[in-house]
């Protein structure tokens, strides 16, 4: 793979991985064992949610990665209860591999948003810390903030059918 050099990349690479991440929520949403476990849908909306926000953003680099350290907290939390919701709505290996995927995806972005916080010029920088891929040893606090306050900015799950 070809090192990313610039910001362009970075936003391309992460709409690439957001795709499989689309995937697994288009896998989750039609599945049958969803309607038994309707827990399975938080995935669903986070996925979307996450899509929606940053598909806006695209041709603003600095602004797209301010967004996905906004939102990949939220979309970590619902790929972390999926982990442990999906074993008891399906042994499936589907449903494995949807767990693996989603780990792969969080991990991906979570290194592509170093790398793009790496390459941003310190004034585009946000305020406060950049997020860790993984949560502090102490497990006093998450590894990125779960700041959710723009629903305003992202259309209901519900109006995509």
């Amino acid at each position: 793979m070809t090192p990313l050099a610039t910001l362009e990349q970075i936003v391309e690479a992460c709409q690439r991985v957001m795709a499989h991440a689309w995937m697994v929520r288009t896998f989750v949403k039609h599945s049958d064992e969803v309607e038994d476990f309707p827990e399975l849908m938080n995935l669903v909306r986070a996925v979307f949610d996450i899509s929606r926000a940053l598909e806006t953003r695209v041709a603003d680099p600095a602004a797209y990665l301010q967004m996905l350290r906004k939102k990949l907290g939220k979309l970590r939390a619902a790929a972390d209860q999926f982990r442990v919701d999906a074993p008891h709505a399906s042994t499936h290996t589907n449903f494995t591999q949807a767990v693996i995927s989603m780990d792969a995806c969080i991990e991906s972005l979570a290194d592509l948003l170093a790398t793009g916080h790496a390459l941003l010029p310190p004034a585009a920088l946000p305020a406060g810390r950049m997020p860790s891929r993984t949560a502090p040893p102490n497990g006093s606090e998450t590894a990125l903030p779960e700041n959710d306050d723009s629903r305003e900015d992202t259309p209901n799950e519900s109006d995509q059918g």
